[in-house]
């Protein structure tokens, strides 16, 4: 905490430093400055990426992640602005421009959304103008219409259509960005790390669609501000509550609900927003679990749930500062209790196993000058997982004395995060756009803790503070977005990191670079380089976020991971037939270092934060690829064809004898093809049709027998074969009915719906013989399927 506050000092002192020199050169007395908030007038919710245009001069600017603009232009009589945003009436507006102006806008939904419904990328810059690269904004009524497995409408799903991004197994919401593994994605909810981001054993995903605002995804070319993983950026905001007026939504699903509430704590000045969504499974099972046991003599019932909440405030303390107070809770637990009675005496059994996050964030924006927006940052993370059973058994000892014993067996693994952070957006001029900051994150891991206790007696406790693990982690960036000239744009920036962890100092420098050469005014050709850190590691037996998998810091015996990715591209905006298409063609390259693994053998199990490092090796990766994708913006039917083109690579001294091997997720060909078309306002069919190369795994290739039992012997190659091709068609059919205290949308849906049977695990089958030695049943591999064609209903209602 004392490093926490030392560190915003410094901040502080430094801002507070510069501040008066920047202010001096802010307004010089050829250009003036227009500086303000774009909102949404029906709900006061910032806008962001809402285009600030100068018609006479052609410069302009997009409102940041807060929805702030600052735009300086030459003195002159008077000033005119256009401000535009896809599914908005555009505002135009004049002033006279003797001196810096403030003016803030509320844009009015446009009445006729058919015409302006998009898939992807809700700002109105054109993808061949921008800079960045691998980056994708998804609108969250387009994750809505999207079909979903049980009904529940699931962000990281939607994001599994894009390409360069997988899915790990069959109706997973893991990602696996361009040849990473889970832990290398960087997920923020609100600006707050989120370090497990699956419900189900990895089906669903913690997020709930309707408290969310704004949803990013960054695959390469990863601008300066952003740091800590090797794959991606996946930047999530809440909706920070309606300013105007009391509003709800909801919905009631095969096995979840859901209801969002929002309203005016003091309208036009404080606003609130809370979500709740929890699955109920396990209610509706109970009679019949308990009937079950009971009818083979025992008492007791089993189950298993989830749960999220969401909350926010958001208050305006004046024209220059605002304040937000944000959290999340989410929690998955199965449980299992049964009694077996015979008279006074009984056994006993209560066992669960439990997993889930807590984020909060404190954030206050501040405009420290027209052209200086402040953003401070206090946030909470932590992820932990916990393992019980408890055994109690009373019994008649050899005296006809009753004894009762009890033993209780605990593992628990979390890691926690204190962070505060720190960013300055400046904008001196129409052709630079300046980001800096700094953060400071303390870490706190406990990568394993067993504790045992018989008969209330503690005999083989670890469960003390001294097993938590203590890192520091700091880091200063500076970007800017320039325009060098009219055709050439560059987005240029250095990130300093430096990690602490006992007594071992592992400092980076990561330079970053993003440019983009314009052709024509639709077409343009794009390069991106970034060299990233990440000094977390995830101990992971499988692919598919279970709750076993295990959060440990870099050491002095486990270096951090780190990578560089090349990307280059092109870029271009279609017109044909009246309708707008976006096609960006983007390649790369991306070698990793020091990724980890567990040894041949090794798992969680009895992993404490003293042997963990015993078990894992050291290794290195490469991932290349290239990607299309083609999206249809405007119009009835819109969406989007993504193909990749990919191979991932491992080498590790201690795995496969040292020799390369395929990674778990290396998958050749990945298609998706997403389509939704609206009949009316209120009439919507989408589908969405995916097909990708088979996972690779590693099979036995030699056995023999020893006694009654067949043995394997040779493994092969690792990951030396593959499954068979994955591919699914998904539809979604939606109907909204007009009520006079709102409005209810009623979704039928059908997840795989030409039932394919896609492999989900490969197991072995042995041989049968009958008495005479006779082969009855020949050994085998056999495929296991998860779902066939599942048909889902969910009513969804809006007040």
């Amino acid at each position: 905490m004392i490093q926490l506050l030392r560190f915003s000092i410094v901040l502080g002192g430094l801002a507070g430093a510069a501040l008066p020199a920047w202010a001096q050169q802010a307004a010089p007395p050829t250009r003036i400055t227009i500086s303000g908030y774009v909102r949404d007038a029906a709900t006061g919710e910032n806008l962001i990426g809402v285009a600030v245009v100068s018609p006479s001069t052609g410069q302009g600017t997009a409102t940041n992640t807060y929805g702030f603009y600052s735009l300086t232009l030459p003195a002159q009589d008077s000033v005119r602005l256009l401000v535009s945003y896809l599914g908005f009436e555009k505002e135009r507006w004049a002033a006279p421009a003797t001196r810096n102006l403030t003016r803030d806008f509320g844009l009015r939904p446009a009445g006729n959304q058919l015409a302006d419904v998009q898939v992807i990328g809700t700002r109105e810059e054109k993808i061949a103008q921008s800079t960045r690269m691998g980056t994708v904004n998804i609108p969250i009524a387009q994750i809505k219409a999207v079909p979903a497995l049980f009904g529940e409408r699931d962000v990281l799903k939607v994001l599994q259509l894009l390409p360069g991004v997988q899915s790990g197994s069959e109706g997973t919401s893991g990602l696996y960005v361009r040849g990473g593994s889970p832990d290398q994605n960087l997920i923020l909810l609100d600006g707050t790390p989120v370090y497990n981001a699956a419900h189900l054993f990895g089906f669903f995903s913690v997020f709930n669609a309707d408290a969310l605002n704004n949803v990013e995804l960054i695959k390469g070319g990863f601008p300066a501000r952003y740091g800590g993983r090797l794959s991606s950026v996946l930047d999530i905001s809440m909706k920070e509550g309606n300013m105007q007026q009391f509003r709800g939504e909801g919905a009631i699903g095969l096995i979840a609900s859901r209801l969002t509430l929002e309203g005016p704590i003091k309208k036009d000045t404080a606003s609130f927003i809370f979500s709740a969504r929890r699955t109920y499974i396990d209610l509706l099972a109970q009679p019949l679990i308990r009937m079950a046991l009971a009818a083979e003599g025992t008492k007791g019932t089993f189950g298993y749930f989830f749960h999220d909440l969401n909350g926010k405030l958001n208050w305006k303390l004046s024209r220059r500062d605002r304040l937000y107070l944000s959290a999340y809770t989410g929690y998955d637990k199965f449980y299992a209790r049964t009694r077996d009675e015979n008279g006074a005496e009984y056994d006993q059994t209560k066992s669960g196993l439990g997993w889930g996050n807590l984020t909060a964030a404190l954030r206050w924006n501040r405009v420290l000058h027209d052209q200086l927006f402040m953003n401070t940052h206090l946030t909470f993370s932590r992820y932990q997982f916990d393992v019980g059973v408890e055994q109690e058994n009373r019994y008649a000892d050899g005296n006809g004395e009753t004894r009762t014993d009890k033993v209780a067996l605990k593992y628990l693994s979390n890691i926690r995060d204190l962070s505060l952070k720190t960013d300055f957006d400046y904008t001196p001029l129409p052709d630079h756009y300046i980001r800096f900051g700094g953060q400071y994150i303390l870490h706190s891991f406990r990568p394993g803790a067993l504790q045992v206790k018989n008969n209330s007696s503690d005999i083989g406790s670890r469960l003390n503070s001294a097993s938590r693990t203590l890192a520091s982690e700091a880091s200063l960036y500076a970007e800017d977005d320039f325009r060098v000239s009219e055709r050439l744009k560059v987005n240029g920036g250095v990130r300093l990191n430096a990690f602490l962890v006992n007594g071992q100092l592992y400092p980076s420098l990561e330079p970053r670079v993003a440019a983009r050469f314009l052709l024509t005014e639709d077409w343009a050709l794009k390069a991106a380089y970034a060299r990233t850190t990440q000094y977390i590691h995830l101990l992971t037996n499988s692919g598919i976020g279970l709750p076993t998998d295990l959060w440990v810091p870099a050491t002095p015996r486990v270096k951090p991971q780190r990578a560089q990715q090349l990307s280059l591209g092109a870029a271009r905006t279609l017109r044909l037939g009246g309708q707008e298409y976006e096609l960006s063609l983007e390649s790369y390259y991306k070698p990793m270092r020091n990724l980890i693994e567990y040894r041949e053998g090794a798992s969680f199990l009895g992993t404490t934060d003293n042997n963990w490092q015993d078990k894992v090796t050291s290794g290195n990766g490469w991932a290349y690829g290239g990607e299309l994708f083609v999206q249809k913006k405007t119009g009835r039917t819109t969406g989007w064809l993504g193909y990749t083109l990919a191979w991932s690579r491992r080498r590790f001294p201690d795995l496969n004898q040292g020799r390369i091997f395929p990674y778990k997720y290396d998958r050749r060909h990945n298609a998706s093809l997403v389509v939704i078309h609206h009949f009316s306002p209120t009439f919507t069919l989408s589908g969405t049709w995916v097909y990708g190369t088979g996972n690779a795994v590693t099979l036995g290739q030699g056995r023999f027998n020893l006694g009654d039992y067949e043995v394997l012997e040779d493994y092969g190659e690792r990951n030396s074969y593959r499954m068979a091709a994955y591919h699914r068609l998904d539809l979604d059919l939606s109907k909204t009915k007009k009520k006079r205290w709102g409005e209810v949308v009623n979704s039928f849906s059908l997840y795989n719906a030409y039932s394919r049977r896609n492999p989900y695990y490969i197991y072995f089958r042995g041989g049968r013989q009958d008495p005479n030695g006779n082969v009855t049943r020949k050994p085998s591999y056999r495929q296991v399927s998860l779902f066939p064609v599942l048909p889902s209903f969910s009513k969804a209602f809006r007040f």
